[in-house]
């Protein structure tokens, strides 16, 4: 049997095994794609299971969340957290609180950030979990309750050599807060070291809160760095308006570059100038606002309500929303527009069609998997600072930061051309990953 025949026959077990699971497909797919090369190369990993056992998460946990809202209401959520491979380190990966949550969203997170955590270099683990609670327009006390359930189930499933949660969308520096005192308290125990994304005052990181936005930042300089260019005075589009994209719009202002357009889910705003970035923090941390209240602001700027900021001309495009949020149609108009760099700063935020545009029209592309590990490449820091009962200053930390981010570009194109692809971004970060994961799965046995 070919390698073609081999690997699309073990991905289409894979499909069939986890029916209704889109995202899930989507994310092994990818991957998928750059197995036929490796097995051309290195034939024994097929042996032993080992990409089976690679796509099979070790441990799915699901579990009832229920809670009591300020009106005495009882809702009940549902709970997951996915324990995907621990073979490099304890599992990590963030919780995501979101309606959209489901198995299969968790399944293609957890999935990714094994490839995306081997390629730091870092001791850890991949795994994801998260709720369908939606945060959104719930009190303070409502979203305490509904931490402290959640915490109740999952802290018998994590530990600091286990499983190391972290937030993600929906769950920032309030929610670990109360998730950590909940476990302190079932626990009786001040393992600091269990969530990562605590506040300052209490174990957390400097620049973990940045992280992930700065990451996407320092890994585009450094493609451009490779094109012979750099982010001096080119113009960057930025989707979304959370903290990954308020973050890499920070560094990439202090790298030279111009960040021009922001969005949320009512449309998006445009400042050729470049945005204010205090005033968005303003309006998105502080007020908790829309996107349309910066052109309220600024008179020179414009909101675009339900439309594409992909339809505005740029340099460099930063997709930071959500997944699959970067179509075909998108990515024709970025390179009709001229774009020269896009890197994901979400997790899958552009579609399989979407990536194809790029790559027939050789726009140097990076996948979420490598361009935004910044924010698991610093909780990981985090977790080093609590083991040591140590902690950082800014500086120090963002450094780190940036060094990791330049060797995952390094290893990603050092792959890419080892195996034939050079500049070939998403072969060079799956090859990579799945590598690294897969020499140390066939050191530890079937297991």
């Amino acid at each position: 049997m070919s390698t073609r025949d081999q690997v699309a026959e073990i991905y289409e077990q894979v499909r069939l095994r986890n029916a209704g699971e889109p995202e899930f497909h989507q994310a092994a797919a990818e991957v998928f794609e750059s197995l036929q090369v490796v097995l051309d190369h290195h034939p024994h990993y097929a042996d032993s299971g080992l990409i089976e056992r690679l796509c099979e998460p070790e441990r799915q946990i699901i579990f009832r969340v229920p809670w009591v809202d300020d009106s005495g209401n009882v809702h009940v959520n549902r709970g997951f957290r996915v324990q995907y491979n621990s073979v490099l380190g304890p599992y990590k990966g963030g919780l995501r609180f979101h309606p959209s949550v489901n198995l299969g969203i968790v399944k293609f997170l957890g999935f990714e950030q094994i490839f995306k955590n081997a390629l730091t270099g870092l001791p850890i683990g991949g795994g994801k979990g998260g709720s369908d609670f939606d945060p959104k327009g719930r009190s303070e006390a409502e979203i305490m309750r509904f931490c402290q359930s959640f915490m109740t189930e999952l802290h018998r499933h994590i530990g600091e050599y286990t499983d190391v949660p972290a937030g993600d969308i929906g769950v920032g520096g309030r929610e670990i807060g109360y998730l950590f005192g909940q476990y302190k308290r079932l626990t009786n125990s001040y393992e600091s070291g269990v969530l990562t994304g605590k506040g300052l005052t209490w174990g957390g990181s400097q620049v973990r809160r940045e992280a992930t936005g700065y990451g996407v930042a320092y890994f585009v300089a450094e493609m451009l760095k490779a094109a012979n260019s750099s982010l001096g005075g080119k113009t960057v589009v930025v989707s979304g308006s959370g903290n990954v994209a308020i973050y890499a719009i920070e560094k990439v202002h202090q790298l030279g570059g111009i960040a021009i357009a922001s969005s949320d889910s009512s449309g998006y705003v445009v400042d050729e100038k470049g945005i204010d970035l205090e005033l968005l923090k303003e309006i998105k941390e502080v007020r908790r606002g829309r996107i349309g209240e910066y052109a309220d602001t600024v008179p020179h700027a414009r909101f675009v309500p339900n439309g594409s900021i992909w339809d505005v001309p740029c340099d460099v495009a930063l997709p930071c929303a959500t997944q699959n949020e970067l179509d075909e149609a998108a990515a024709k108009t970025l390179v009709a527009n001229g774009v020269q760099a896009v890197a994901e700063g979400a997790n899958m935020p552009t579609t399989p069609q979407g990536v194809q545009v790029f790559r027939d029209a050789a726009v140097a592309f990076a996948p979420g998997k490598a361009a935004n590990a910044g924010g698991v490449a610093t909780s990981a820091l985090e977790m080093q600072q609590n083991a040591s009962r140590d902690s950082w200053g800014f500086e120090y930390t963002d450094e780190r930061l940036a060094g990791i981010m330049r060797g995952i570009h390094e290893r990603t194109v050092a792959t890419a051309a080892e195996y034939g692809m050079p500049g070939d971004y998403v072969h060079g970060a799956n090859i990579a990953g799945f590598v690294k994961v897969a020499d140390a799965m066939i050191s530890l046995g079937v297991i």
